[in-house]
Formats: structure tokens, sequence, C-alpha cells
């Protein structure tokens, strides 16, 4: 049996990606700030835990109530409050990058001791498109408009971490995931995806063996190339 552990997991992309890997054979434990709201999560058949990726007392003990783990995925993420430069402070910045990059080195290496003990180690994070500048720069595509400095950053900085990740843990399989404009909260369901096809490259990657790829950027076409 494969165990995950899946961060901010209550909703959208992560409850998810949750109830895929659950139909998958998984055993999933979905991660959130506030277990009262896992009945979602539950109902699709994960065992939810407490789990704020910005305290580092909280990830240590979700972590610690694992019996396991294979898989772990770093999904969880906020947009902030700054999306123009009119609105950019120091504070706004911080906030954004403590939950979405910081909140994965925490999450990642409270998790290493045991997901070195399993014979096929997986992690997954999950960027954005924003976090690409060629998509960014180029008219026509979703990611053209958004002006959000500290997102987009972000995002930029989980695609980066992840390809070192992978090159200081060969043995693993890590990579990063892009949703594509998918319907969620974050985005007052704008976006023009479902859920399903926004997860179609988490949960790819989430379920590779040894010999799949590792240090690699996906969608749900295929490979990203840098």
């Amino acid at each position: 049996m494969t165990t995950t552990l899946i961060t901010g997991a209550n909703r959208g992309l992560g409850l998810e990606t949750a109830r895929r890997l659950v139909a998958a054979g998984h055993t999933v434990y979905a991660g959130m700030r506030d277990p009262a709201g896992g009945d979602a999560a539950r109902a699709v058949g994960a065992r939810v835990v407490r789990l704020d990726v910005t305290d580092a007392a909280s990830v240590t003990a979700a972590v610690a109530e694992l019996p396991e783990l294979d898989v772990l995925v770093n999904n969880a993420g906020v947009l902030g409050t700054s999306f123009d430069l009119d609105d950019l402070d120091a504070d706004a910045m911080t906030a954004v990058l403590d939950t979405n990059v910081v909140g994965i080195v925490r999450t990642t290496q409270a998790a290493l001791p045991l997901l070195r003990r399993s014979a096929n180690p997986v992690v997954v994070n999950v960027a954005s498109g924003v976090g690409w500048p060629r998509a960014l720069q180029e008219p026509g595509r979703d990611e053209y408009p958004v002006r959000a400095v500290p997102y987009a950053a972000s995002k930029a900085a989980v695609i980066t971490l992840t390809v070192q990740y992978a090159k200081n843990l060969p043995d693993f399989r890590v990579n990063v995931a892009d949703p594509g404009y998918t319907a969620t909260d974050l985005n007052r369901h704008s976006g023009h995806q479902t859920v399903t096809e926004g997860t179609d490259a988490t949960v790819m990657l989430a379920t590779l063996g040894p010999d799949g790829p590792t240090g690699e950027f996906h969608d749900r076409h295929g490979r990203i190339a840098f």
C-alpha cells in the first residue's frame, strides 16, 4: 500500500488529488489547517490530519502521526493580497513566500526521514504556469495578464527548488506540476478547467514508479521544457 500526504487538501485541487489517489489505492492523509473542515476529505476516504505549512510545530506533529510515507504532495498555497505594484509591500511578499515556498521546505524537510525509508519515494510540488517566465510574456496565454508579483515569484521559486531537490535526492522522484487555469475557490471559479483536469499532472507524477522522470515540470499535456 502506498501512503501519501497531501497539504492543503480540504478543498479544490488538494481535495481532488486526495480523491483520485484514494481511488488509485493510496492511503491518503489529507493535511489541512482546520480538521473541522475536513468532511469532504473524509467523504472521499482520506484520513484528515492537522497541518499548517507556515507552522513548524504543526508540520512536525502532522508527520509524527504518519506510520510511513511514500508520496508527498506539496499542494498548499495562497494567492496573497497583492495583485499589482500599487498594493505590493514587503509584508505581502513575505506572507506568500512563507506559505508557497518556505512551507514546501518545512514540510519536505520534516518528511524526509520517512520518505527515505520508502522503496519508491516521490515528491510532487504544485506550482503554476505563472511561475514560468515564458508563459508570462506570451500574449494569448492564460498567464499573460497576471501582474501579481508575490504569487508569480513564489511559483517560480517552487519550480527551481524542485530541480534542486531532485539533484540532491537522486533516489527520489521529485517533480513539479502546473495545474493550469482551473476553476477553484482560489480564482473564484473563473478557470476554464475542471479540478479533475487540473490534477491530471499531479496525479500522474504522484504515481510514478522508480524508473520515472525526476526534476521535471509537467502539465496535463506532458513535460514543459525549461
